[in-house]
């Protein structure tokens, strides 16, 4: 993928420069002073704005940059740069964190694209789910009244629960390489499409957490 070139000018020498725009050097490339990091996370790392990362290069960059950023190699630069440093610093920590992440990752890309991605309600319970609430909350209800019989139905639910988180996260991978091939004006139905099923699985996940913690409680 290509991007339209910009012209970018070094705080400290005033050399112009033409950079890609989603590529620009943290570093001038006439002075190599530090420039004002950008907050894109794609852009900061270098990489195509993609729902797919090659995580072992996403983590050698990590590694290489976060030798350049650190702020101990600028405790005798200028304010600026030292300013630079602690504000890229923030945004690698923080990217990294996001973008070896999936699920983060696409939610990073969501809300980037102008898509709500708050937290699920607990009122929203998908149409497809409302059976297997119902059964864990009877059998949450019967285990809390004192019937340990209750364990086996719990088990049982925690184990759907699992099946079913793994079987959103091959949807998502599939979804994922399907938005990375589409077309731009193909994009955003896919995105859609890609928040609905980021919703069943953080509902998924939060049945998941209780069944969890309350069997913590009882091994507690």
């Amino acid at each position: 993928m290509s991007f339209p070139l910009i012209e970018h000018t070094c705080w400290r020498c005033g050399q112009s420069s033409e950079q890609e725009s989603e590529a620009a050097s943290l570093f001038c490339k006439f002075c190599n002073s530090l420039q004002r990091p950008v907050v894109d996370y794609f852009e900061f790392f270098g990489f195509d704005k993609s729902l797919t990362i090659d995580s072992a290069e996403l983590q050698r960059r990590y590694y290489l940059l976060s030798r350049q950023l650190h702020p101990d190699r600028y405790t005798r630069a200028t304010e600026t740069e030292r300013n630079f440093s602690l504000e890229a610093t923030s945004i690698l920590n923080d990217g990294y964190r996001v973008l070896r992440d999936p699920v983060q990752r696409a939610e990073y890309i969501l809300k980037e694209s102008g898509f709500d991605i708050g937290e699920q309600r607990s009122k929203d319970v998908p149409p497809e789910l409302l059976e297997e609430v119902f059964d864990l909350n009877v059998a949450l209800d019967v285990l809390r009244s004192g019937d340990a019989g209750a364990l086996t139905e719990l088990e049982a639910s925690r184990e759907r629960f699992v099946e079913m988180q793994n079987e959103i996260d091959a949807d998502l991978e599939l979804k994922f390489r399907q938005y990375d091939a589409a077309p731009e004006p193909e994009r955003h139905e896919l995105l859609t499409s890609i928040r609905s099923v980021l919703n069943r699985r953080r509902y998924i996940r939060n049945l998941l957490q209780e069944v969890n913690k309350e069997f913590a409680t009882r091994e507690a």
